[in-house]
């Protein structure tokens, strides 16, 4: 069994549009405890970030590492708080998103779950598609930079 949230899987809405969360997922919330889904946009994709306990004390520890008075922490707590909402889970693991949730992320009648280990993504299929193949792309250019020799002259030359 593990704690972390992996994988992705793609649900498809109802006609009453709710969407299941998977079930490895749902068993990782019930251990965690959190009562819910805490949910809020991601800060610079067009997606939605979700988890329980471990995604809030991320949040916690980001903003503890600025003064309560700063810009920087009321700039982020008002993203990752003030922004957030805290879904309820029905018996059956789902959830319904609301409409500004659903906009931020181009949600229609499908969502796509991203297991990102203390939380995961909810994007709309497409759009999950094509950020994996950007992260893809941008992947195998670090791992040539990684696997380059150093520049003559460096240290251990």
């Amino acid at each position: 069994m593990t704690d972390r949230f992996v994988s992705n899987f793609t649900n498809r809405l109802d006609a009453k549009g709710r969407v299941s969360i998977p079930a490895s997922f749902r068993a990782i919330l019930a251990r965690d405890g959190y009562e819910g889904l805490y949910v809020h946009r991601a800060l610079d994709l067009p997606s939605l970030d979700a988890g329980g306990h471990a995604l809030r004390a991320t949040i916690d520890d980001i903003l503890s590492r600025f003064s309560p008075f700063s810009d920087e922490w009321e700039l982020l707590s008002t993203a990752l708080n003030g922004a957030s909402e805290v879904l309820k889970v029905d018996p059956e693991g789902r959830i319904m998103l609301g409409e500004a949730l659903k906009a931020h992320a181009g949600i229609g009648d499908a969502v796509t779950f991203v297991g990102l280990g203390h939380k995961f993504q909810l994007w709309d299929p497409q759009r999950f598609e094509a950020h994996l193949e950007t992260a893809r792309t941008r992947l195998r250019d670090v791992k040539r930079m990684l696997g380059a020799p150093p520049p003559q002259g460096s240290a251990g030359s």
